[in-house]
């Protein structure tokens, strides 16, 4: 259970709930909660996925919103949870704690940066993964590990007490194992459905598919009783773009909040990591305002296409998780090709649950919705995975 790739602190729990609630009476009884190391747990201090950062780290004097949130409704620590490096990867592999394993894909990695919340409740040794997603890193973990996952709504979840990497799109979000329990800590986290706009979206009438639709999209369409059209919502050179506008303002917004720290610690970070928050430094204010301005271009360009009655489905990864012995290049590659499919939902701010595939390995499908769509996208991983 306290193996060292997934879990940086493990216990029987490691800390207990403060409530009972809808994670702790029946038939959710018992529920336990692996949380990301970026999380603050009360007692003991953030690793952010670095021994140097462990090292300098104070320990926190109360748990992060989400966390007590979790907790006063029932749900124990199980523990804290490994994180690449930072939060600034997609590959789920550390230089310093190694590569979570994936059971649902043994030769894969897991995805990352939720990577040890993911192989946490994938191994069954939790069942909730609370995460972040800042490019993915729920959504690219729960496709590749067969589990249902959430980015909510830019802001719906507050994140404090949450290490940041690039605040303009840091999310609080969840995985698990069953569309069920998905929906149970959605009652918990998210703002209610009864609320006032925006967390009142209805479900869609039809699915955008920038592919055209396999038997997979159909039936998933035709288990929610609507069409599906095939259309891009944004063409292949729109994302190209957009992906560099987002890249951009991600890497100057992380080393702006790292930039010191990783300056002050030479050799702290493994090179591929450190190579993405240098890349922020020499992004000047013009060319952050530029990049601004054109990721809510395409934001108000996508969001017209979609329109109030439409979800964008689409593979949540580029396929399945890369070989844990992938080179450099090959992890690269496929993290490029996966930021193609998740800076939509990234760079705009959208809600996006992942439905698990069955074959194997493991491909998950994203739908992706309007503001606040959060409740009806959980809604329709009910009906999914029923």
């Amino acid at each position: 259970m306290s193996d060292e790739s997934i879990w940086r602190e493990y216990g029987t729990p490691l800390l207990r709930p403060l409530g009972s609630g809808p994670l702790g009476g029946e038939p959710l009884n018992g529920r336990t909660a692996a949380v990301k190391d970026l999380f603050a747990v009360a007692g003991f201090p953030t690793g952010a996925g670095n021994p140097r950062w462990l090292a300098q780290a104070r320990l926190e004097p109360r748990d992060a919103w989400a966390v007590r949130a979790l907790r006063l409704a029932g749900a124990a620590i199980a523990g804290i949870a490994q994180t690449d490096e930072l939060a600034f990867s997609l590959s789920g592999t550390n230089a310093h704690y190694g590569t979570p394993p994936n059971p649902a894909a043994p030769g894969l990695v897991t995805g990352g940066s939720s990577s040890g919340p993911a192989a946490a409740v994938a191994a069954g040794q939790a069942d909730i993964g609370l995460g972040t997603d800042t490019a993915g890193s729920i959504r690219v973990p729960a496709a590749v590990c067969g589990l249902f996952g959430l980015r909510p709504t830019y802001g719906a979840v507050p994140a404090d007490g949450v290490l940041p990497l690039a605040p303009s799109f840091d999310t609080v979000g969840w995985l698990t194992a069953d569309a069920a329990l998905l929906a149970a800590v959605g009652s918990v986290l998210l703002p209610p459905a009864a609320s006032p706009s925006p967390f009142t979206a209805d479900p869609p009438r039809r699915l955008l598919s920038p592919d055209p639709p396999n038997e997979r999209v159909l039936r998933l369409a035709g288990a929610l009783g609507v069409s599906v059209v095939t259309t891009p919502v944004l063409s292949t050179d729109d994302i190209t773009e957009l992906l560099a506008a987002f890249r951009t303002v991600q890497a100057a917004e992380a080393w702006e909040l790292r930039g010191e720290w990783i300056s002050a610690n030479p050799g702290a970070l493994h090179a591929d990591v450190e190579a993405r928050f240098r890349a922020g430094a020499g992004v000047d204010s013009d060319s952050r305002k530029r990049a601004a301005a054109a990721i809510a271009g395409y934001r108000d360009k996508a969001l017209a296409v979609i329109g109030a009655d439409a979800w964008l489905v689409q593979p949540a990864a580029a396929g399945p998780g890369h070989a844990r012995d992938a080179t450099s290049a090959e992890r690269d590659a496929w993290r490029q090709a996966t930021l193609r499919r998740t800076v939509m939902a990234s760079a705009f701010g959208l809600p996006s649950c992942v439905i698990p595939g069955t074959a194997s390995p493991p491909e998950g499908l994203a739908l992706i919705g309007p503001p606040g769509a959060d409740h009806a996208l959980l809604g329709a991983a009910l009906v999914a995975g029923s």
